[in-house]
């Protein structure tokens, strides 16, 4: 047991107090610029908000400062997401169909202020709020312009004309960017896959009818330029550059005014 004369007292202004304030000071500098500093990562951009509004242009990749317990960070991801989405819509002639619509898409790093201001407060709002809406939208808008038979034999096509209009959709709020549409998996009722396949079989019986009409115009076109030009000098000659000898009967020369008798000739022995 210490003696009154063996314990020390640490008073304030003393330098052992001095110490313990440093050391406070120190400590609370540290845990500011740990608050101070955030990094984000590759990939990512952070939209910083002061007091509740956004602030300045999206960060990029690296090392940040930010005010401590004054702005806050909101991580968006500028990589090239790959979603699928199962759909089912309505043909023209009012036939239910369902398929599989993959969207490619990138937030647009210059827009993750406007997308946090407006629309999407996180980055897993980003989908359901800015891509999904404006995908099934543009889904249903065409497959409505056609019948199920037109649907399901010019699929390309279709596939081709709904990419385009999601992205023309999504333009109109520039937040991403399309990079690409796959449709897949495309169901339809049974009954309606003979009238199809009929529908094909006329189609490739009507190509095949007009490429044989088209060889058919070719071949007369070609018999009558040919028989245009076989006049009756031209015949006298082909019979001339053919004849044997042997022939007793010679077509005349073909005159000016009139065809010649025919001349005999007689016969080599």
């Amino acid at each position: 047991m210490q003696t009154p004369s063996q314990m020390r007292s640490v008073t304030p202004g003393g330098p052992e107090g001095g110490l313990v304030a440093i050391l406070g000071l120190v400590l609370a500098a540290l845990l500011l610029l740990a608050q101070a500093l955030f990094v984000v990562p590759a990939g990512e951009v952070a939209v910083v908000t002061t007091l509740g509004k956004v602030s300045g242009e999206p960060r990029q990749p690296g090392l940040n400062v930010k005010i401590p317990l004054v702005q806050q960070v909101w991580p968006f991801s500028i990589r090239t997401q790959v979603r699928p989405e199962n759909f089912a819509t309505l043909t023209k002639d009012l036939q239910v169909i369902e398929a599989t619509a993959t969207i490619k898409y990138a937030l647009r790093a210059d827009q993750a202020g406007r997308a946090y201001s407006t629309i999407a407060s996180s980055d897993r709002d980003v989908y359901p709020r800015i891509i999904q809406p404006s995908l099934l939208k543009a889904l249903k808008s065409v497959f409505s312009q056609y019948e199920l038979v037109t649907i399901a034999s010019e699929w390309n096509d279709i596939s081709t004309l709904v990419a385009e209009t999601v992205a023309d959709e999504l333009d109109q709020f520039d937040y991403v960017k399309v990079l690409g549409l796959d449709l897949t998996g495309l169901e339809i009722a049974e009954e309606y896959r003979a009238a199809i396949e009929q529908k094909q079989i006329a189609e490739q019986q009507l190509l095949r009818a007009q490429t044989e009409v088209k060889i058919a115009e070719q071949e007369t076109l070609r018999y009558d330029t040919l028989n245009k030009g076989l006049n009756e000098r031209v015949l006298y000659k082909l019979f001339l550059d053919k004849w044997d000898g042997m022939t007793q009967v010679v077509p005349g020369l073909p005159g000016t005014n009139g065809a010649m008798p025919s001349v005999i000739v007689g016969s080599k022995k």
